[in-house]
Protein backbone atom coordinates (compact mmCIF):
# COMPACT_ATOMS: atom_id res chain seq x y z
CA UNK A 1 0.00 0.00 0.00
CA UNK A 2 1.36 3.51 -0.79
CA UNK A 3 -0.17 7.06 0.84
CA UNK A 4 -0.24 10.12 -1.21
CA UNK A 5 -1.95 13.14 0.27
CA UNK A 6 -3.05 16.61 -1.83
CA UNK A 7 -3.31 19.67 -0.20
CA UNK A 8 -4.68 22.65 -1.83
CA UNK A 9 -2.28 26.05 -0.93
CA UNK A 10 -3.69 28.51 1.95
CA UNK A 11 -5.19 31.85 1.09
CA UNK A 12 -3.60 34.44 -0.58
CA UNK A 13 -3.62 38.39 -0.58
CA UNK A 14 -5.44 38.05 -3.85
CA UNK A 15 -8.07 35.37 -2.98
CA UNK A 16 -9.36 38.54 -0.27
CA UNK A 17 -8.88 40.76 -3.18
CA UNK A 18 -10.93 38.53 -5.69
CA UNK A 19 -8.79 38.21 -8.49
CA UNK A 20 -7.74 35.32 -11.14
CA UNK A 21 -4.51 34.41 -10.10
CA UNK A 22 -3.54 31.76 -12.56
CA UNK A 23 0.13 32.09 -12.65
CA UNK A 24 0.97 35.00 -11.47
CA UNK A 25 2.76 34.53 -7.76
CA UNK A 26 0.38 36.00 -5.12
CA UNK A 27 1.51 35.33 -1.80
CA UNK A 28 0.14 33.69 1.01
CA UNK A 29 -1.94 36.21 3.16
CA UNK A 30 -1.27 35.56 6.83
CA UNK A 31 -4.43 34.03 7.21
CA UNK A 32 -2.74 31.27 4.62
CA UNK A 33 -0.08 30.54 6.59
CA UNK A 34 -2.56 29.62 9.26
CA UNK A 35 -4.11 27.25 7.51
CA UNK A 36 -1.11 25.36 6.15
CA UNK A 37 0.09 25.47 9.70
CA UNK A 38 -3.26 23.78 10.23
CA UNK A 39 -2.93 21.24 7.80
CA UNK A 40 0.40 20.44 9.60
CA UNK A 41 -1.28 19.95 12.63
CA UNK A 42 -4.17 18.10 11.38
CA UNK A 43 -1.59 15.68 9.40
CA UNK A 44 0.58 15.37 12.28
CA UNK A 45 -2.27 14.36 14.69
CA UNK A 46 -2.88 11.58 11.92
CA UNK A 47 0.42 9.85 12.29
CA UNK A 48 1.35 11.01 8.94
CA UNK A 49 4.90 10.76 7.65
CA UNK A 50 6.12 11.61 4.33
CA UNK A 51 9.38 9.93 1.80
CA UNK A 52 9.18 13.16 -0.52
CA UNK A 53 6.77 16.15 -1.50
CA UNK A 54 6.00 17.67 -4.55
CA UNK A 55 4.78 21.03 -5.09
CA UNK A 56 4.69 23.68 -7.96
CA UNK A 57 6.83 26.74 -9.02
CA UNK A 58 4.19 29.44 -7.25
CA UNK A 59 5.72 30.50 -4.28
CA UNK A 60 1.53 30.12 -2.38
CA UNK A 61 2.31 26.53 -3.08
CA UNK A 62 6.25 26.47 -2.15
CA UNK A 63 5.10 28.76 1.27
CA UNK A 64 2.44 25.89 1.90
CA UNK A 65 4.20 23.22 1.76
CA UNK A 66 7.69 24.80 3.61
CA UNK A 67 4.79 26.04 6.79
CA UNK A 68 3.79 21.87 6.52
CA UNK A 69 6.83 20.45 6.41
CA UNK A 70 7.65 22.60 9.26
CA UNK A 71 5.15 21.44 11.79
CA UNK A 72 5.55 18.02 10.70
CA UNK A 73 9.61 18.40 11.70
CA UNK A 74 10.19 17.22 8.13
CA UNK A 75 11.93 19.81 6.87
CA UNK A 76 15.00 17.86 4.82
CA UNK A 77 12.84 15.74 3.18
CA UNK A 78 13.33 15.32 -0.64
CA UNK A 79 11.29 18.08 -2.13
CA UNK A 80 10.73 18.16 -6.17
CA UNK A 81 8.95 21.17 -8.05
CA UNK A 82 6.98 21.32 -11.42
CA UNK A 83 5.85 23.51 -13.42
CA UNK A 84 3.08 20.97 -14.49
CA UNK A 85 2.03 21.40 -11.30
CA UNK A 86 0.91 25.38 -11.30
CA UNK A 87 -2.73 26.23 -11.20
CA UNK A 88 -4.74 26.75 -14.39
CA UNK A 89 -3.39 29.62 -16.70
CA UNK A 90 -6.00 32.27 -16.55
CA UNK A 91 -5.00 33.95 -20.20
CA UNK A 92 -6.16 37.94 -20.11
CA UNK A 93 -8.21 37.19 -17.32
CA UNK A 94 -4.93 37.01 -14.58
CA UNK A 95 -4.56 39.59 -12.03
CA UNK A 96 -8.14 41.21 -12.44
CA UNK A 97 -10.92 40.95 -10.36
CA UNK A 98 -13.37 38.72 -11.17
CA UNK A 99 -16.38 40.53 -10.73
CA UNK A 100 -15.41 42.83 -12.80
CA UNK A 101 -14.29 40.51 -15.28
CA UNK A 102 -17.83 39.54 -15.18
CA UNK A 103 -19.19 42.84 -15.88
CA UNK A 104 -16.73 43.39 -18.76
CA UNK A 105 -17.75 39.89 -20.54
CA UNK A 106 -20.84 38.77 -19.02
CA UNK A 107 -21.43 36.35 -16.07
CA UNK A 108 -22.40 33.38 -17.79
CA UNK A 109 -18.87 34.02 -20.27
CA UNK A 110 -16.63 34.32 -17.64
CA UNK A 111 -19.11 31.12 -15.76
CA UNK A 112 -18.03 29.33 -18.69
CA UNK A 113 -14.26 30.17 -19.21
CA UNK A 114 -13.99 29.01 -14.71
CA UNK A 115 -16.40 25.99 -15.23
CA UNK A 116 -16.43 24.18 -18.36
CA UNK A 117 -14.33 21.81 -19.10
CA UNK A 118 -12.85 22.68 -22.37
CA UNK A 119 -13.69 26.85 -22.83
CA UNK A 120 -10.11 28.75 -22.66
CA UNK A 121 -10.10 31.87 -21.49
CA UNK A 122 -9.03 34.89 -23.92
CA UNK A 123 -5.25 34.25 -24.41
CA UNK A 124 -2.03 36.40 -23.46
CA UNK A 125 -0.74 38.57 -26.95
CA UNK A 126 2.68 38.37 -27.49
CA UNK A 127 4.65 40.51 -25.70
CA UNK A 128 2.37 40.68 -22.93
CA UNK A 129 4.64 40.54 -19.70
CA UNK A 130 2.54 37.89 -17.95
CA UNK A 131 3.64 35.65 -20.30
CA UNK A 132 5.20 32.50 -18.67
CA UNK A 133 7.89 32.37 -21.46
CA UNK A 134 9.16 36.56 -20.55
CA UNK A 135 9.42 34.72 -16.78
CA UNK A 136 13.05 33.17 -15.37
CA UNK A 137 11.45 31.59 -13.26
CA UNK A 138 10.86 29.23 -16.46
CA UNK A 139 13.88 29.55 -18.12
CA UNK A 140 14.70 26.66 -18.35
CA UNK A 141 11.14 25.12 -19.74
CA UNK A 142 10.59 25.11 -23.63
CA UNK A 143 8.99 27.72 -24.49
CA UNK A 144 6.43 25.98 -26.79
CA UNK A 145 5.20 24.20 -23.68
CA UNK A 146 4.37 27.55 -21.67
CA UNK A 147 0.63 28.48 -22.12
CA UNK A 148 -0.65 31.26 -22.64
CA UNK A 149 -4.07 30.46 -21.55
CA UNK A 150 -6.10 27.17 -20.23
CA UNK A 151 -8.93 25.36 -20.12
CA UNK A 152 -9.46 23.06 -17.62
CA UNK A 153 -8.87 19.62 -20.35
CA UNK A 154 -5.66 20.93 -21.20
CA UNK A 155 -4.66 22.04 -17.22
CA UNK A 156 -5.67 18.70 -16.67
CA UNK A 157 -3.78 17.11 -19.83
CA UNK A 158 -0.45 18.80 -18.31
CA UNK A 159 -0.80 17.13 -14.80
CA UNK A 160 -1.99 13.68 -16.11
CA UNK A 161 1.58 13.77 -18.40
CA UNK A 162 3.10 14.90 -14.66
CA UNK A 163 1.18 11.71 -13.32
CA UNK A 164 2.23 9.30 -15.32
CA UNK A 165 5.95 10.37 -15.51
CA UNK A 166 6.86 11.05 -12.06
CA UNK A 167 4.13 10.37 -9.34
CA UNK A 168 2.94 7.28 -9.91
CA UNK A 169 6.03 5.43 -10.60
CA UNK A 170 7.07 7.28 -6.52
CA UNK A 171 3.58 5.44 -5.27
CA UNK A 172 5.17 2.06 -6.57
CA UNK A 173 5.44 -0.41 -3.68
CA UNK A 174 4.77 1.86 0.15
CA UNK A 175 5.75 5.19 -1.11
CA UNK A 176 4.49 8.19 1.26
CA UNK A 177 3.90 11.35 -0.83
CA UNK A 178 2.48 14.93 0.04
CA UNK A 179 1.71 17.05 -3.34
CA UNK A 180 1.09 20.71 -2.39
CA UNK A 181 -0.42 22.62 -5.05
CA UNK A 182 -3.72 24.27 -6.98
CA UNK A 183 -7.49 23.63 -7.37
CA UNK A 184 -6.61 22.56 -11.19
CA UNK A 185 -3.81 21.01 -10.61
CA UNK A 186 -5.06 18.51 -8.05
CA UNK A 187 -8.20 17.95 -10.03
CA UNK A 188 -6.03 16.68 -12.36
CA UNK A 189 -4.41 14.43 -10.31
CA UNK A 190 -7.77 13.29 -8.49
CA UNK A 191 -8.77 12.95 -12.15
CA UNK A 192 -6.44 9.94 -12.42
CA UNK A 193 -6.95 8.89 -9.24
CA UNK A 194 -10.29 8.58 -9.44
CA UNK A 195 -11.16 7.89 -13.19
CA UNK A 196 -12.83 11.18 -13.52
CA UNK A 197 -14.94 11.86 -15.91
CA UNK A 198 -15.45 15.49 -17.99
CA UNK A 199 -18.27 17.22 -15.74
CA UNK A 200 -17.10 15.31 -13.00
CA UNK A 201 -13.76 16.96 -13.16
CA UNK A 202 -14.79 19.79 -13.84
CA UNK A 203 -16.64 19.91 -10.75
CA UNK A 204 -14.36 18.85 -8.22
CA UNK A 205 -13.37 21.11 -6.27
CA UNK A 206 -10.87 21.37 -2.73
CA UNK A 207 -10.71 23.78 -0.15
CA UNK A 208 -7.63 25.45 0.84
CA UNK A 209 -5.38 23.86 3.24
CA UNK A 210 -7.58 20.92 3.66
CA UNK A 211 -5.65 17.63 3.39
CA UNK A 212 -6.87 14.93 1.31
CA UNK A 213 -5.66 11.47 2.00
CA UNK A 214 -5.43 8.49 -0.52
CA UNK A 215 -4.27 5.36 0.70
CA UNK A 216 -3.81 3.15 -2.34
CA UNK A 217 -2.81 -0.36 -3.11
CA UNK A 218 -0.04 -2.15 -5.42
CA UNK A 219 -2.24 -1.18 -8.58
CA UNK A 220 -2.58 2.29 -7.52
CA UNK A 221 -6.83 1.62 -7.08
CA UNK A 222 -8.81 3.91 -4.19
CA UNK A 223 -8.65 1.94 -1.10
CA UNK A 224 -9.53 4.90 0.84
CA UNK A 225 -10.24 8.24 0.98
CA UNK A 226 -10.57 10.99 3.36
CA UNK A 227 -10.02 14.76 4.44
CA UNK A 228 -8.45 15.88 7.38
CA UNK A 229 -10.43 19.19 8.59
CA UNK A 230 -9.36 19.98 11.75
CA UNK A 231 -10.35 22.42 14.26
CA UNK A 232 -13.43 24.98 13.63
CA UNK A 233 -11.55 26.58 11.06
CA UNK A 234 -11.27 23.73 9.11
CA UNK A 235 -14.64 22.42 9.61
CA UNK A 236 -15.79 25.64 8.16
CA UNK A 237 -13.87 25.73 5.07
CA UNK A 238 -15.09 22.20 4.24
CA UNK A 239 -18.87 22.88 4.50
CA UNK A 240 -18.18 26.15 2.21
CA UNK A 241 -16.38 23.97 0.13
CA UNK A 242 -18.95 21.51 -0.52
CA UNK A 243 -21.95 24.12 -0.46
CA UNK A 244 -20.98 26.43 -2.85
CA UNK A 245 -22.98 28.06 -5.58
CA UNK A 246 -22.97 26.11 -9.13
CA UNK A 247 -21.64 27.30 -12.45
CA UNK A 248 -23.59 30.40 -12.82
CA UNK A 249 -22.18 32.38 -9.96
CA UNK A 250 -18.61 33.27 -11.94
CA UNK A 251 -17.58 35.96 -8.84
CA UNK A 252 -18.00 32.90 -6.23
Amino acid sequence: MSTLVLVRHGKTEWSSQNRFAGWADAPLSATGIQEARGAGHALAAAGLRFDRAYTSYLSRAVRTLEVILDELGQGAIPVERSWRLNERHYGALQGFNRAKMALQYGNDQVAQWRRSFTAEPPALPEGDPRLPSLDSLYAAVDPALLPRTESLQQAAERVGLWWHDTLAPALAGEGRLLVVAHTSSIRGLVRQIEGLGDDAAASFRIATALPLVYTLDDRLQVLDRQELAEGWSGRVRQFINKHKPGKRISWI
